[in-house]
């Protein structure tokens, strides 16, 4: 199969309405989208992916209206949200219409479902009669994608065309929050959107869901091992895991601090003026790069634990050595 890369919205509806897979566009990473309500289209993600049918998939739309058709019992605060966030890095579970597969769901009851914040997939959106299922568009388990290029780097000759919108602006996946009793909120994947964004828009405590190695998840994005390059990762103190790894060919993902003792070439500071939105961006195009390097082992830094830098770090401990 010929893999072709372009802007022509009108081609990647054609494809998708065929029943195709096309890579697609997103503020957060590329997704591989199909049809979400046709289950031989969305079989096809799982077979070009290599994913487990255990783990759910999230339905994106162009708007809240046309996600209303697909859910049910959206609870008050939800819609608080989404007029702050959507469209946007937040992804919302809802109880799902029967017209959802459970093939996307995995079999829950539950669907995740947002509205992405890129103009070229909200144009192809708005242009179907159905949602797409879009996990992100990358062998299961490896890095996920910021640019067409890395697509087409991984997918090449399995799928038909790959939409370019450049490079992801937020560059780590959306936040998935689902509702509890009494519509408290409840965190199942740190992203895009940050828990204090939440908590302030919502003026309360969130629950922060412990969803780390679940042998059958509820959503997207809670296997314990999961975003991980080739190369073995540790993350930590990175002077003391130089000291561990003395001899190795080495290279580092680091905040903005350079280590003397490496060569500039084989350290990745994610972002010198101390921004985590700009190391989130910077995060998954720094490990793909190393991965092509010729060495034994990335050391990665623990990042401040607040805002976005949480989901940095949730995607570096699941890409690390330890948690395999």
């Amino acid at each position: 199969m010929q893999t072709i890369t372009g802007t022509d919205i009108e081609l990647a509806k054609e494809f998708l309405c065929n029943g195709d897979l096309v890579a697609i566009p997103t503020e957060t990473v590329y997704g591989l989208a199909a049809n979400a309500l046709d289950e031989d289209a969305v079989l096809k993600i799982f077979e070009v992916k290599n994913r487990p049918r255990f783990n759910p998939l999230i339905v994106h739309c162009a708007n809240w209206e046309q996600m209303e058709k697909y859910v049910k019992n959206i609870p008050a605060k939800a819609e608080i949200l989404a007029k702050k966030f959507c469209p946007g890095p937040l992804t919302f579970l809802f109880d799902k219409q029967d017209i959802i597969p459970d093939l996307v769901t995995a079999g829950n009851a539950k669907v995740a479902i947002r509205i992405p914040d890129h103009p070229l997939t909200l144009a192809l959106l708005a242009s179907l009669d159905f949602p797409v299922a879009a996990p992100s568009a990358n062998p299961f388990g490896y890095i996920s994608p910021t640019t067409a290029q890395h697509v087409f780097k991984n997918l090449s000759g399995k799928i038909p065309y790959i939409l370019d919108g450049g490079v992801a602006e937020v560059g780590l996946e959306s936040t998935i929050i689902g509702f509890g009793e009494n519509e408290q909120v409840i965190l199942y994947r740190v992203g895009g959107i940050s828990v204090e964004e939440i908590e302030t828009v919502l003026q309360e405590k969130i629950i922060v869901e412990n969803t780390f190695g679940l042998n059958k998840p509820e959503t997207a994005g809670q296997l314990k091992s999961h975003y991980a390059p080739d190369t073995a990762l540790y993350t930590g103190d990175i002077n003391q895991l130089l000291l561990q790894f003395a001899g190795k060919r080495v290279a580092t993902i680091s905040f903005f601090k350079q280590y003397s003792v490496l060569p500039l070439s084989n350290q990745f500071i994610l972002s010198p003026s101390g921004n985590l939105d700009e190391a989130a961006k910077n995060l998954f195009a720094a490990l793909r790069t190393i991965d092509e390097l010729n060495v034994d082992v990335i050391l990665a830094e623990i990042f401040p634990d607040k805002g976005i830098g949480r989901a940095i770090n949730d995607r570096l401990n699941r890409a690390g050595v330890e948690n395999k």
